[in-house]
């Protein structure tokens, strides 16, 4: 295994590089479904965690992304990012095996074990991502960063959605016919995720390394560098405000299905599943776009999108009807997946393409320090914020009254985790504001994107139902003209 930087690849060492990250790819999309998201809040709740607990661990994944700085400070002093990167991430999957296996085997089950373990995982996982950032950068070419990582994240999602249902279907399994063997289920995932990531890791190893010369600056002068460039700093701008905005109420989505709506695992599971798997029928779609206009103009189509779901969010639970709320909830997570896509695309693509190549590392790990800081305090002020919420309601409803007949509709029930919704859909729309300042090149204006994509769609639509009917129009004719030959024949007698 080749360990040492290369001044240039080849194009089959390019070719072999990329097949790696994305063989890696799928790989850590296993350990997340495996380790986190609603499965990481039921094993938590199994370990009796408390809602102040469950929002730690919603903090976790971005609070840690500001051991980037430490990446920052080795890279400088060690410029190998392979081996820094691949160290990093074997660390940060060995606390999974660890906590699975005390789960298994040992006596003490407590969440306090589990909140280490969780906060090691992610500690390490944001230093290795810094570098791998950087790595990945230089290898991939920047023509195509929406094709391949469309392609990468379409696969990613693939393997999400499938192992997502698999892991829904045990878990509803075990609990309706072995109780008692849920946790030893729960420490199966987690043993089992850290030896996938493992996998993952030595299968990245097989990647190549370009050579790099990091500025050998002041560190404090080094991370102020992106701070004193206009444009990313607006980049930033961005970023901080939209993630403050959205992570005020989506870590909190699950508790509500779970808490409020009082939906099994199951059917959670399988609304992320939902979302995941039209995410991967977009995102191919996202990543030409993306290639062909600009990653500003697709956020701006997509962002819009997304910011309406958090607004539907408000009229779950309002219906009398259990179906309708289920159907909206089906819908939201559509929606939901159609938009994420595009926006995390986007966004990724963007703060690649705005880094210099000389200090990407710096320029990506201050973006992400400053995402994370917003993003780890979002959950945090919405629990305060949901506390305060918790015994108010606000209600508009439509009624009608006459002597031998009352209807009420409700149109807006506010309540709990709802007030969270409507507020952070009212963030999200203002963010918006900074992104419009920021500059890409080759940008193109999202409303001649979008003015073009409703030519074109309207084009297909007429293309199919109008110019497809006069295509069938002589056959249509010639079947009118035969049917009324047969009418008009005398009868035999």
């Amino acid at each position: 295994m080749n360990w040492k930087p290369k001044a240039q690849l080849t194009e089959q060492e390019t070719s072999k590089s990329l097949r790696m990250i994305l063989y890696d790819g799928l790989t850590s999309e296993a350990l997340v479904c495996l380790s986190s998201g609603a499965v990481l809040v039921a094993i938590a709740l199994s370990l009796g965690a408390s809602n102040f607990e469950i929002g730690l661990l919603s903090a976790f994944p971005t609070l840690c992304n500001v051991a980037q700085i430490i990446t920052i400070l080795v890279l400088r002093k060690f410029p190998y990012r392979k081996l820094f990167t691949l160290l990093a991430v074997f660390l940060s999957r060995l606390p999974l095996i660890a906590v699975g296996l005390v789960m298994w085997f040992g006596e003490s089950r407590t969440v306090s074990l589990l909140l280490l373990a969780i906060f090691v995982h992610y500690f390490f996982g944001s230093m290795g991502g810094a570098g791998w950032n950087s790595w990945v950068k230089d290898i991939v070419p920047e023509k195509g960063l929406g094709t391949y990582f469309g392609k990468r994240s379409r696969y990613m999602q693939i393997v999400n959605i499938c192992l997502s249902l698999l892991v829904a279907f045990l878990i509803d399994y075990v609990q309706d016919n072995f109780p008692d063997k849920l946790q030893l289920l729960y420490a199966i995932y987690l043993a089992l995720a850290g030896f996938i990531g493992v996998m993952g890791t030595l299968i990245l190893s097989q990647a190549f390394e370009t050579k790099v010369m990091m500025s050998q600056e002041n560190i404090f002068h080094l991370l102020s560098q992106p701070l004193k460039n206009l444009n990313f700093r607006r980049l930033l701008w961005f970023n901080g405000f939209w993630s403050f905005s959205i992570n005020l109420a989506t870590p909190f989505f699950t508790v509500f299905m779970l808490q409020i709506l009082g939906l099994s695992m199951v059917f959670v599971i399988i609304l992320s599943v939902i979302t995941q798997l039209f995410s991967v029928l977009t995102i191919r779609y996202w990543g030409n776009l993306s290639d062909r206009y600009s990653n500003k103009s697709i956020i701006f189509l997509s962002a819009p999108i997304y910011i309406a779901c958090l607004l539907g969010w408000i009229f779950v639970g309002i219906y009398s009807k259990n179906f309708l709320n289920m159907g909206l909830l089906v819908l939201l997570h559509i929606v939901t997946g159609i938009s994420t896509s595009g926006i995390n695309l986007a966004l990724t693509n963007i703060g690649l393409k705005l880094a210099p190549k000389q200090d990407a590392v710096i320029y990506i790990s201050v973006k992400n320090i400053i995402t994370s800081i917003f993003s780890a305090l979002a959950p945090i002020i919405g629990g305060m914020m949901a506390d305060i919420f918790l015994n108010r309601d606000l209600r508009i409803t439509f009624e009608w009254l006459s002597p031998d007949f009352y209807k009420e509709i409700k149109l807006i029930y506010l309540h709990d985790w709802n007030f969270l919704f409507l507020i952070a859909s009212g963030l999200s729309l203002f963010s918006l504001r900074f992104l419009a300042i920021v500059e890409e090149n080759g940008e193109v204006s999202h409303y001649l994107v979008r003015k073009v994509l409703k030519t074109r769609f309207r084009q297909r639509m007429k293309d199919n139902i109008i110019i497809g009917n006069i295509g069938h129009v002589h056959d249509q004719i010639k079947a009118i003209v035969k049917r009324n030959e047969n009418l008009s024949d005398p009868p035999i007698p």
